[in-house]
């Protein structure tokens, strides 16, 4: 498949609808070409693990694999961020919240901490711990799931700066997002979401959050966009 010159500067969603996975694939090649190496390298070994892991996987009506290349790009083109690490936590965000025995192997009496052992080993402890804090708990089913979800987000990423750059970008997939989803998911989604656009903005607009002011200019940008999104759906009359 050849595609466009312009691929690099296409919007993520749009790259999504003409090119599919191949043309995410591509684009993220593009975004890694001026890193080294060994980092090339590391960041290629990442992926192949994420498309092994969710090759199964489908999001609505796409493999899994464009959302994790989506908010790793996102990182890489809008957010500027050069960290290897932050990057390939990005691709692996869901490994072990989805697939745990996969990375551990069976037989593990707690399969999640086994998992990030597995990455430790093979990634280092710091990509572990970064996706250690964007990996969903065991819930309390006699509790709301979506207010122990904010909670949980809210707890991790006040002591994870970077792991707040993970998550606001797989936010951002997900809940501006919601306008590619159709049925009743959307309004779930939405209500879901919703409530942690203000946490989101005061976690961006910490002096530890490791980004540039111009790049938290445009992630709040994204959260008004999110806002809006979700008033639309959620705020109209009966």
């Amino acid at each position: 498949m050849e595609f466009p010159p312009y691929l690099a500067t296409m919007p993520m969603h749009a790259i999504t609808e003409i090119h599919g996975e191949r043309g995410l694939l591509e684009r993220f090649r593009l975004e890694i070409q001026t890193f080294d190496p060994p980092a090339r390298e590391r960041l290629t070994e990442a992926l192949d693990l994420a498309a092994d892991l969710h090759r199964h996987d489908r999001r609505v009506r796409e493999p899994y694999l464009n959302h994790l290349l989506r908010v790793s790009i996102r990182m890489t083109h809008h957010y500027q961020v050069r960290d290897v690490d932050v990057i390939v936590a990005g691709l692996l965000h869901d490994s072990v919240e989805d697939h745990p025995g996969e990375l551990a192997g069976p037989g593990d009496a707690d399969p999640t901490a086994a998992a990030l052992a597995a990455l430790a080993a093979r990634f280092g402890p710091r990509v572990a711990r970064l996706v250690g804090a964007v990996t969903n708990p065991e819930y309390d089913p006699d509790r709301d799931r979506h207010v122990q979800y904010r909670e949980h987000v809210a707890a991790s990423l006040d002591r994870e700066p970077w792991a707040r750059v993970i998550k606001v970008s797989d936010f951002t997939d997900n809940g501006l997002g919601v306008v590619y989803t159709i049925g009743p998911k959307v309004a779930r989604s939405a209500a879901k979401y919703r409530p942690l656009v203000p946490v989101f903005r005061d976690l961006i607009s910490r002096a530890d959050t490791p980004l540039s002011a111009p790049v938290k200019r445009h992630i709040f940008a994204q959260l008004d966009l999110a806002e809006e999104r979700f008033s639309a759906i959620l705020d109209q009359p009966n």
